[in-house]
């Protein structure tokens, strides 16, 4: 562990996890460095920890700690330099008539709903699919640092839900789950694109955007936005080969 993260966060522990298949990459295999105990991960903790690549599932505050591997990049984006291209703008026009209420930790039944809808259109048989309500509240409403949902409606009908936490620095984009059976649409870019929004308005200088994968498609998207950071050799640093997308 980096000396100045442990000597910021000195209660906290850290270990390696067993080796487990790979979500991202076929026929790779994986290692997370998990933080505990989870209940002394306030939002400073945690801003410390997101700032050096660590992400949460829940209660579950990890980063990618793979042996031969180093495919997983930590992403944010300096919102103050943000300019949307073409379709970012267009997709942000498509969905202006969105009504979108912040809310706390609930649980709300249309959520997971459209959670399960979700997933069995676009994660079938990666488990998740398969999440009871149980599961749902342990991976979207558990967190020991300061989270919110994003509801999302149209028509008074939910059409996404996303998953925010607020750091010291900025605000980090957890997860998103949206209606998956309309055709056409660009949910998720406006999503991001309401954060950039959100993080400028709260004066917060950055949107963290989780994990770049340039070799899995679900995870490429992200340096579409510009200018973006990543954590490379320990340091924040805008991506040279993001002008490439």
């Amino acid at each position: 562990m980096n000396d100045s993260l442990r000597t910021r966060t000195t209660q906290l522990q850290f270990y390696t996890t067993a080796t487990y298949e790979c979500s991202y990459l076929d026929s790779q295999v994986a290692r997370s460095q998990v933080a505990v105990p989870a209940e002394l991960i306030d939002r400073h903790a945690y801003s410390q920890l997101v700032q050096h690549g660590f992400r949460r599932s829940g209660l579950f505050v990890y980063r990618p700690w793979c042996d031969h591997c180093k495919a997983c990049v930590p992403v944010r984006l300096p919102v103050a330099q943000f300019k949307p291209d073409r379709a970012q703008r267009r997709a942000q026009k498509q969905h202006a008539g969105l009504q979108v209420r912040v809310l706390g930790l609930e649980y709300l039944e249309s959520h997971y709903l459209l959670y399960q809808r979700y997933q069995m259109a676009r994660h079938a048989g990666g488990g998740m699919d398969q999440d009871n309500r149980e599961q749902y509240q342990n991976f979207i409403l558990k967190s020991n640092v300061t989270s919110f949902l994003a509801e999302f409606s149209q028509d008074n009908e939910v059409q996404m839900v996303s998953l925010i936490d607020q750091l010291e620095d900025g605000i980090s984009s957890v997860y998103t789950f949206y209606n998956p059976d309309l055709a056409g649409t660009s949910f998720g870019v406006f999503n991001i694109l309401w954060q950039i929004s959100l993080a400028k308005e709260m004066q917060l200088p950055y949107v963290y955007l989780g994990y770049w994968i340039d070799q899995c498609r679900k995870m490429a998207y992200k340096v579409r936005y510009k200018p973006i950071e990543g954590l490379l050799d320990g340091r924040w640093q805008s991506l040279p080969f993001a002008s490439l997308f």
